[in-house]
C-alpha cells in the first residue's frame, strides 16, 4: 500500500518546538517534491513549505519562513518539518504530500499532490 504517514504532532506551549515526520511506504520519495501543508479549524488549507525531490530547493510561506525548517533524509525515506517558536497561530492538523512535479510553486498551491498523508494535530496552547 502507497501511504505517507505523518507524526510528531501533539500539544505544546507557545515558544515551543516540535519536529514533524512524513514517512513513506510503498514507495522511495527521492523522485517526489514533498509539501507540508496544515489546515486550521474554519481555515481553508495553506501550503506551509516544500522541498525539492533532491532537497536543493525549498519554497516557505511568508509566514512561517523564519521559524520553520524543512529537510529530507532520502536514504531514511521521511521529509522532516521542524517548528521552533510556535505560536497559537500554528494550531492546525498537518499534512504532507508528495509529487512528481518538481515544481515547487505548483506543490505548495496544493493542486498536483500525488500522495497525501492523514495529517497529525499540532495545538499551542498555555
Amino acid at each position: 500500500q502507497l501511504q505517507l504517514v505523518e507524526s510528531g504532532g501533539g500539544l505544546v506551549h507557545p515558544g515551543g518546538s516540535l519536529r514533524l515526520s512524513c514517512a513513506a511506504s510503498g514507495f522511495t520519495l527521492d523522485s517526489y517534491a514533498i509539501g507540508w501543508f496544515r489546515q486550521a479549524p474554519g481555515k481553508e488549507r495553506e501550503g506551509v513549505v516544500c522541498i525539492s525531490s533532491s532537497g536543493g530547493r525549498t519554497n516557505y510561506a511568508d509566514s512561517v519562513k523564519v521559524r520553520f525548517t524543512i529537510s529530507r533524509d532520502n536514504a531514511k525515506n521521511t521529509v522532516y518539518l521542524q517548528i521552533n517558536s510556535l505560536k497559537p497561530e500554528d494550531t492546525a492538523v498537518y499534512y504532507c504530500a508528495a509529487s512528481r512535479i518538481n515544481n515547487l510553486q505548483y506543490m505548495c498551491d496544493g493542486k498536483v499532490a500525488d500522495y497525501w498523508g492523514q495529517g497529525t494535530q499540532v495545538t499551542v496552547s498555555s
